[in-house]
C-alpha cells in the first residue's frame, strides 16, 4: 500500500543503510541490491553501509560484514534506511538513535524495514504515525509504543518523509516503491525486472498469514482471468461479467479473487489501471497518444456522471495536462508543498492517473 507522498522531499542521492551484530544478511542485502548495485536506467547513489554500533558485525548466518563508515555516514545521507533489529526487547544504541533523530531533524528520509519500525519508534520518529511492519511482531510494536498506529496488513507505508514495511521480502516492495517515488515507475520497472521481482505487488501481509490455499482447479483457473482483465483494462467490467467470463459464480468469484490477489476484483482493477495509466503518463504523449486503452481510460466511463463541468474532466490523451488539472491531480496546494521541493515523477504521474481512472467503478 502506498500512503500519501508528503512532504516530497528531494530525491535522494546518499544513501546509508545501518548494520548491526546479528543481523540476517537477506534483510542487509534488500537495499544494498535495489541501491547499491548499478542497474541500467537507474541513478548511481552514493551509497554507504555504516557500522549502527561498535564491535564484531556478525550475520546470523555465521559470517561478518566488515564496512568503512560508522555513524557519521548517517549525518551525510539524503535516505537513511534501517534494514531490521535484532531483538524488539532490546534497546537500540542511543548513538544510533540520535544520529536518526539528527538526519530527519535535517531532512533526511528515514526509512524501517521490517523490525527497522522498532529501532524509528525507539527514536521517537513514528509518534503520531501510522506505520507497518512484520505482522507477527505488529500487535507487540503498537503495545510497547502506545503513540504510534500500527497497520499490519500492508506491505509498506508511506508518510512522507517517514517509510516503514512490513517483513522480509515486503523490504523490496518497498525500496522498489521508492525508486518509483523518486525516479517514477519506469526506473522502478527496469530495476525490479533485473532482479526478477514483480515491480509492484497487490495486496497485504494478510495474504500471507498462513491459511487455506485455494483449490489448484479455481487458482489456475483466475491466472488466466487476470492476464486477460490485463490485456482489457479499458472496458467496463463488472463483477458479474468477470465471474461469467470464469465460470464462477458471483460469490465463488470474489472468495478466489481475493485469496489469490489480496484484494477484491475493484481493488485489482483500479490498482492495475493505476500502474498502467502511469507508466504511459511518464512515456511521454508519443506513447499516450498512441494508445487507445490510455483514450478510453481518460474518457468517462458509461455509467459515469456527465454533468461535471468541462474542467474537471481528464486531459485529452494527445495533450499534456494543463496546470490546473496537474494540480488538481496530485492535490498540489501549493500551502501544503515545501517551498522549493521538487515534485517526484512518482508522486506527480501516481496522482494524475488516478485523477483518471477514478470515475470507473466495478459494478
Amino acid at each position: 500500500m502506498e500512503g500519501a507522498c508528503k512532504n516530497r522531499p528531494a530525491p535522494p542521492r546518499v544513501i546509508a543503510v545501518t548494520t548491526f551484530d546479528g543481523i540476517s544478511p537477506f534483510h542487509l542485502a534488500v537495499p544494498c541490491v535495489v541501491f547499491g548495485d548499478v542497474h541500467p536506467g537507474a541513478p548511481a547513489f552514493d551509497f554507504r553501509v555504516c557500522a549502527g554500533e561498535p564491535g564484531p558485525l556478525r550475520t546470523t548466518a555465521g559470517f561478518a560484514v566488515a564496512t568503512n563508515h560508522g555513524l557519521e555516514a548517517v549525518a551525510e545521507a539524503d535516505m537513511v534506511i534501517v534494514p531490521s533489529w535484532r531483538d524488539p526487547e532490546e534497546a537500540p544504541p542511543p548513538a544510533l538513535l540520535e544520529a536518526l533523530r539528527q538526519a530527519h531533524q535535517r531532512g533526511a528520509v528515514i526509512v524501517g524495514l521490517c523490525l527497522g519500525a522498532y529501532v524509528l519508534a525507539a527514536a521517537g520518529l513514528l509518534d503520531g504515525r501510522v506505520v507497518t511492519t512484520h505482522w507477527s511482531v505488529a500487535g507487540d510494536l503498537a503495545r510497547r509504543f502506545p503513540r504510534v498506529r500500527v497497520d499490519a496488513d500492508v506491505l509498506y507505508l508511506d508518510d512522507g518523509d517517514i517509510i516503514t514495511s512490513a517483513g522480509t521480502a515486503a523490504g523490496i516492495d518497498c525500496c522498489l516503491h521508492l525508486l518509483r517515488k523518486f525516479y517514477g515507475a519506469a526506473v522502478a520497472s527496469a530495476v525490479a525486472r533485473r532482479l526478477v521481482v514483480a515491480p509492484h505487488r497487490q495486496g497485504g501481509q494478510a495474504q500471507f498469514i498462513e491459511q487455506p490455499l485455494p483449490p489448484a482447479a479455481s487458482n489456475a483457473r483466475l491466472a488466466g482471468l487476470l492476464d486477460r482483465l490485463r490485456g482489457d483494462l479499458a472496458s467496463p467490467h463488472t463483477v458479474d461479467s468477470i465471474a461469467a467470463s470464469a465460470a464462477l459464480s458471483r460469490r465463488s468469484l470474489t472468495r478466489h479473487f481475493r485469496a489469490i490477489t489480496g484484494l477484491s476484483v475493484h481493488q485489482w482493477l483500479l490498482a492495475e489501471r493505476l500502474a498502467l495509466c502511469q507508466r504511459l503518463l511518464e512515456a511521454g504523449p508519443s506513447r499516450w497518444s498512441a494508445s487507445p486503452t490510455f483514450a478510453a481510460l481518460a474518457q468517462p466511463p458509461p455509467c459515469a456522471n456527465t454533468s461535471a463541468p468541462a474542467s474537471d474532466s481528464p486531459p485529452a490523451p494527445g495533450a499534456p495536462p494543463s496546470g490546473r488539472e496537474a494540480a488538481r491531480a496530485e492535490g498540489s496546494n501549493p500551502s501544503n508543498r515545501r517551498s522549493g521541493a521538487p515534485l517526484s515523477p512518482g508522486c506527480a504521474t501516481s496522482r494524475l492517473a488516478k485523477a483518471m481512472v477514478a470515475g470507473w467503478p466495478v459494478m
